[in-house]
């Protein structure tokens, strides 16, 4: 996989320099640089660590960044980095850390839930996105319909809504005059269903497909 280069970007090397060679990960509060370093060298020759602190206590906010000479280096460590770094590519410098940091909590973090058999109570991330997030004005279940414009394959569906804990089942059909995909998906309980149509209404599968997401009727009291 490539990363391709707009025409109107300006040079090769600028667009390195802003976009493709700068990683930010999630480290532990009591790393120094000279750890940061340690831990990402064998990915490809660094240029500079940094840990981001608070700027009033000096104390590590537990995120850093690292920068690579290479574009091949920074996506080499994103992609072999042990999964608890949350590593990704990081916003050019021109946007505010504050802003990156803040978009890092709230879109990315909720991304890993692959291998993940914490019931949701126990993890703060979904939590608050209970919280914050659920005050929406259409009725909610633990059931939801998936459409598509392409058929779905059962266990491949199956895969990508499993990776919201408490899947009950997955039933696919098939449109015979339409070849459209239509799935109902039903889970244990109306916040995994709110939290799986939040995350995967829109979502492209495949890529360039993208899924509409809605609630079903479940027959149950929805105020629950």
């Amino acid at each position: 996989v490539f990363i391709a280069q707009s025409r109107a970007s300006g040079s090769h090397r600028d667009v390195e320099d802003e976009e493709l060679t700068r990683i930010f990960v999630m480290i532990p509060k009591t790393y120094t640089e000279e750890d940061l370093r340690e831990k990402f060298k064998m990915y490809g020759d660094i240029e500079y660590c940094s840990i981001i602190k608070n700027k009033t206590t000096g104390e590590s906010k537990g995120l850093g960044y690292v920068r690579y000479l290479k574009p091949s280096q920074a996506a080499r460590a994103i992609e072999e980095c042990d999964r608890s770094y949350r590593a990704i590519l990081a916003e050019p410098k021109n946007k505010s850390s504050e802003s990156f940091e803040h978009d890092y909590y709230s879109n990315n973090m909720r991304q890993e839930l692959r291998g993940n058999t914490l019931p949701f109570c126990m993890q703060p991330e979904f939590c608050s996105f209970e919280k914050t997030e659920t005050r929406i004005q259409e009725p909610v279940s633990k059931r939801l319909s998936v459409v598509s414009r392409l058929p779905f394959i059962q266990e491949q569906l199956f895969a990508l809504f499993d990776l919201v804990p408490g899947l009950e089942y997955c039933d696919v059909q098939r449109d015979p005059h339409t070849n459209s995909g239509y799935a109902v998906i039903q889970y244990s309980t109306a916040a995994s269903a709110i939290y799986a149509k939040y995350k995967l209404h829109g979502f492209e599968y495949p890529p360039g497909n993208r899924l509409t997401v809605i609630f079903l009727e479940d027959g149950n009291d929805s105020s629950e």
